[in-house]
């Protein structure tokens, strides 16, 4: 069978399709299309050994594109879906290209999976959608109160997958996942935007008090997760995938700089994001007791495993990184 994953080139998508090639058998897919339009944060040399693979083919294209989207869902059983827009920041600067990319984009996909028949289309989230909780955890039911641009086209894909089963019959199947970090991540998301700056000896920016909250995922786990719900997933269902680690960002940074060999005067504070959730929770009960799903990665072990990476591959990032000189 042939599975097409979207956005690929990426951080999460370039560790899904190693351990889907890993694990091809046992998942009965012997053939890996990648369907990428390799834009700033896609990047071909995340891929280096996937491609090498005699299993898999790559199509240089958007999921905006319905020619490309035809030409990568041609013969697909299962489509993973991976390719957004998907820094906040960002969309806050422009949120055109983000309802474009997530949105349209998204449907656009839809249609082609309609088109070619496809049987399964996960529909890989995030929790921003749910917007903030004080308290508690979100079940896959809560009231979508998206707050950033991002978070918003996200929701609206999300719908319009959803609306796709329950219309088209489409088998569709949705995952939303809590902030992920892990090697390869492109240096503006917190985690490898703090290393980088601070192995080059800056500061590193902390929004507001350093209070928010967020529950840390890593990617390895968040694919495990992503791979159960191909496999074992309901059609129409939502799984949260959640980590198991909260952390207010003061407490995140601490560990970074003690992990980098810095103290707190390399900190920087920073004007708070505008719309800034306060806490990310998601409970993940349901993929754990329907599909076996809980993360296996300690954080502790996974937060130093990360950083040791950026410090060893200084010529991955720092082309990234360069415009900050």
């Amino acid at each position: 069978m042939r599975v097409v994953i979207t956005g690929a080139a990426g951080f999460i998508g370039s560790r899904l399709a190693e351990m889907l090639l890993e694990q091809a058998e046992s998942l009965g897919y012997d053939e890996v299309v990648i369907l990428d339009a390799l834009t700033y944060s896609g990047r071909l040399e995340n891929l280096v050994a996937v491609l090498a693979d005699p299993r898999v083919r790559f199509v240089h294209g958007s999921i905006t594109d319905a020619a490309r989207v035809d030409e990568a869902l041609a013969g697909a059983h299962a489509v993973v879906h991976l390719a957004a827009e998907s820094h906040v920041d960002r969309s806050i600067a422009s949120a055109a290209p983000f309802f474009a990319t997530n949105v349209l984009g998204t449907q656009e996909l839809l249609e082609g999976a309609r088109r070619a028949g496809v049987a399964t289309f996960v529909h890989v989230s995030t929790d921003e959608v749910y917007g903030t909780i004080a308290t508690g955890s979100w079940r896959e039911d809560h009231l979508l109160e998206p707050s950033s641009p991002y978070s918003a086209s996200k929701a609206a894909s999300d719908l319009a997958a959803l609306a796709y089963h329950r219309t088209y019959g489409l088998d569709v199947r949705v995952t939303r996942c809590s902030n992920n970090y892990g090697p390869r991540q492109f240096p503006e998301k917190v985690i490898p935007l703090f290393v980088t700056n601070l192995v080059d000896g800056r500061r590193v920016p902390l929004y507001g008090d350093g209070g928010n909250v967020r529950d840390w995922l890593h990617v390895d786990d968040h694919c495990r997760g992503i791979l159960a719900v191909l496999a074992r997933g309901r059609a129409g269902e939502v799984y949260n995938i959640g980590g198991g680690t909260e952390l207010t960002n003061r407490d995140l940074t601490a560990r970074l700089l003690d992990l980098c060999g810095a103290d707190a005067s390399a900190i920087e504070p920073v004007a708070d994001r505008l719309g800034h959730d306060r806490r990310y929770s998601v409970d993940w009960t349901k993929i754990h007791d329907e599909l076996g799903y809980a993360p296996q990665v300690p954080f502790a072990e996974g937060l130093a495993a990360t950083v040791a990476w950026y410090h060893e591959n200084e010529a991955w990032w720092r082309p990234l990184t360069a415009a900050r000189a």
